[in-house]
Parts: structure tokens; sequence; C-alpha cells
């Protein structure tokens, strides 16, 4: 929206000025304030079309700014600015009318997209002044869950990709959820109520992944009794996802190829020639590139799949997104479980966004599994983390910062003291138990209830008074 009237408020005098020089440059009238005090002064005494606050002001935090700006002028949008300690009370703020927040710094022109998301969202009524669910559709589509700024772009390629035929060529570390990206662009496609077919091509040998992709006759090979059709041929007017396309054997590739030229291919053991149309994505967590610079992957198939690239960002450079997704799958688990977990306490939020998530999003979801089973309060603690995880936080902070570090270690050994306790009352007393479902031997157990003061028998003489 040009010529659009912005405040943005922040108590760093040379961001402030720097950002606001930046936003003139693009062609926005900006206005600034130093406090939250001077902010609502500002916003009583003139309307703008959106508001940029910080999280961390001097006199009061920027959620007043928010609730401030929604009581006075509710259809003008909120951006707020916080740094990782906060993001969890951001999240809460979000539900509070914000329009989204940004994880500081700042980077390149993510405050720019931001703002044109905002400026060219559709307006609401002048009666609708409450929080709506609109929400919901900046941070989740077809179950990709994220707010961060690289799940944003990406977000904007999937929708402007899925309606078409176009292969897609899905980039990213396991577990980082391109099964889900691959699903979203089928379900945001014309070929939505047809079939979404998957195939692991690291799973199989290369002549069961052959059979499997596609088909064959029967007496094509020892134990091929039968005819069979295969995945492609299954997937027919739909999608068909090729997930760890990098471990396709050459024979594979030259056959694939031929699918993506032409559309069809025969039956291992057949000579009848079969048409499909298919819509084909395909994903790798390998370096494509590197692979065809080593002969090992064919060059001309990788300029053909490599039509449209998207990049899945591991969880450790999304950060901001970890409080979204404990509240997702939280929400999941509580159902299955039926326990009362409201949510994670700032302090886990804290170690759990500083870890560096190897697993990426299916560790997390394990984790979040695995907190909910041992919880027994409503909320979920330090102490209801894998210790592994608290460890490797705690070597990470001493790597980087060895003069902060003491504070994060002193603060896990009650959590860990608290994980052994529930541990053993979860494993009837049964110390070998224990130490099996902990990871650890049995001497070492003993020598930890050592270290945290851990006497056995009044520790369970207390459990179960």
């Amino acid at each position: 929206m040009s010529h659009a009237t912005l405040l943005l408020v922040d108590d760093d005098y040379d961001l402030l000025e720097s950002t606001a020089d930046d936003l003139r440059s693009a062609g926005y009238r900006v206005e600034t304030a130093l406090t939250c005090d001077d902010a609502c002064t500002r916003i009583g005494e003139a309307r703008f079309d959106a508001v940029v606050s910080d999280v961390h002001l001097p006199d009061h935090d920027g959620f007043r700014v928010l609730e401030f700006t929604r009581r006075r002028m509710p259809q003008t949008p909120v951006i707020l600015m916080t740094g990782l300690g906060r993001i969890d009370a951001a999240v809460a703020a979000m539900r509070g009318g914000a329009f989204d927040y940004l994880t500081k710094p700042v980077m390149g022109d993510e405050l720019h997209q931001c703002l044109g998301r905002a400026l060219h969202r559709p307006q609401a009524s002048d009666h609708q002044t409450a929080p709506d669910d609109s929400m919901d559709h900046r941070v989740c589509r077809e179950g990709l869950i994220g707010r961060d700024f690289k799940m944003l772009q990406a977000f904007d390629l999937v929708e402007r990709v899925a309606d078409t035929r176009t292969t897609v060529l899905i980039q990213g570390e396991s577990g980082t959820g391109k099964t889900m990206t691959a699903r979203a662009i089928h379900q945001l496609s014309a070929r939505r109520d047809k079939p979404f077919v998957e195939v692991a091509c690291g799973s199989l040998s290369e002549t069961l992944l052959e059979s499997e992709l596609f088909g064959h006759v029967a007496g094509s090979f020892t134990g091929a009794l039968h005819h069979r059709v295969g995945k492609f041929l299954q997937a027919d007017g739909g999608t068909i996802f090729l997930d760890e396309i990098g471990n396709a054997s050459p024979g594979l590739q030259a056959r694939l190829l031929r699918v993506l030229q032409d559309r069809e291919f025969e039956p291992v053991g057949g000579n009848e020639t079969q048409k499909v149309d298919i819509r084909l994505i395909l994903a790798t967590n390998a370096d494509l590139e590197a692979s065809v610079a080593r002969g090992e992957f064919r060059q001309d198939l990788f300029y053909r799949i490599n039509v449209i690239a998207l990049d899945q960002p591991p969880l450790r450079e999304r950060s901001g997104d970890i409080p979204l997704l404990l509240d997702h799958y939280l929400a999941i688990f509580r159902e299955e479980t039926r326990k009362p977990v409201t949510g994670f306490d700032v302090q886990a939020i804290e170690v759990l966004q500083r870890y560096r998530w190897p697993g990426n999003i299916r560790e997390l979801v394990n984790i979040v599994e695995r907190a909910v089973i041992l919880t027994r309060r409503t909320t979920i603690g330090v102490e209801h983390l894998p210790p592994a995880v608290c460890r490797a936080v705690a070597a990470t902070d001493l790597r980087h910062a060895p003069g902060a570090v003491a504070g994060l270690k002193a603060a896990l050994v009650d959590p860990e003291r608290q994980i052994i306790l529930d541990a053993l009352s979860a494993n009837g007393w049964s110390r070998q138990t224990t130490a099996d479902a902990l990871g650890i031997n049995r001497t070492t157990l003993y020598k930890k209830m050592k270290r945290h003061g851990i006497e056995f028998d009044r520790e369970m003489t207390t459990a179960q008074a």
C-alpha cells in the first residue's frame, strides 16, 4: 500500500531510526516512538495504517501497545517484534489480536513482506472488532504450520504451484515435513479428489522398486506369480510423490526420465505401453547437484525434476515456530490421552528453542508425546523433556558462552532429579527397569540418585503413602 502511514515503536534509538529510514525509502510515511506511553499518545492523536512495536519497552511492554491499538483502531494491524525468550508470550498475544510477530533480528525484506500482507489483507466490516480466525490461515496451510519468514515463503510457493502440472522438487533434511508439503500441494490443486500416492525410493531394492512403481506381469521375475498394477497407474489423474529420489538407481532414473517426458511406461517384463496423467512431486535430503557432479545422478533427469525447487527449512532455523508446533501436537496428544495438559511452561519452551533438533519436526512430535505421557501436572516443564535434550542444550551453551552456562546447568539439576523420581514411579520403583527406560545402566542410576540426594526407601514410601 503506497504512502501508508506507520507507527514504529522501539527503545533502541539507532535501530528505530535506521528501520524508519528504510521504510521511508520504500514509500511509507513513518512516525516513531521510544516508549509505550509515547506510542499510545500518538495512537490517540492520529490514525495509522499499521503499528510495528517491539515487545520489550522501557515503561511497559509492547502488548499494551497492542491492547490500546485494538481499542482505538480495531482495524489497524499490529506487528510485534520479539526476541526468542518472549516468543511464547507473543504467540499468546497473537490470539489477542496481533496480526503477526517477527523474531529479532529482523532479516532482509522480512518486515516489508509482513507489512505488505498486513496492509493488503481483506478488511473486516466496521462492526467486527473482535479478533477473528484469520491467524489460523496465516500459520497453517493444509497441515503445514509456521509463521517464520522461511515458512511463509514456502506457503507462498506451495499456493502458487499447487494448481499446475509442474514437477516440484522438495529439498530438506529428514524429518522436516517434506511429505506434508507434498500433500499440501496435492490438496490445494484441482487433483485433490484424485489419488495421492507416496513411494519411499530408499526402502526397496531396485527390482522391487521398479515393480512397485510400474507394476509387473506374471513371471517377469522370481516370485512374480500374478500381474500387478504399479503406483504410477494407481495415481492416474492424481499426484505421485517419490520420496528419497536421490537413492534411485541409474536404471530407474532412466525410466523416470521417460515417464516425465512422455507420461508413459511399460510394466516390468511387459510390452504393453501404459499412458498416465499424473502430477509428480519428488523429495530428497541429499545434495542432488553434488550427486550430478559425482556422476551418481543423471544430469538430464535433475534438470527435468528441478523445475520448481522448494526448500524445507530445518526446525533449528525457525525456532520461533516451536511454540506453535508444541501447541498443535499437544492438542492432538491431549485428545488421545484425555489428560488435562494445558501447555509447556516458559522454561521448557526456552530449552526447546535452544535445542538443535537433529530429528526436526519428527523428533518434536515424539518429545511432545513423551511429555504428555510423563507429566502429572497440567503444565509440562523441563523435567518432562528427554535428558539428552537438556544435556545437548547445556553443552551447546557451554561451547558458545562459557561464562553464562552455570545458570542453565544449575537450573537443570532439579529437573534431572524430578525426571529420575518420575521414572522410578512410572516403573513401579524398579531400579533396573528405570535405568533401562532412561537409557543408562544401573550403576549410573545409583550415582545420579546419590548426587541428587534421592533416598530410595524414603522417596518410595512417601510416593506410595
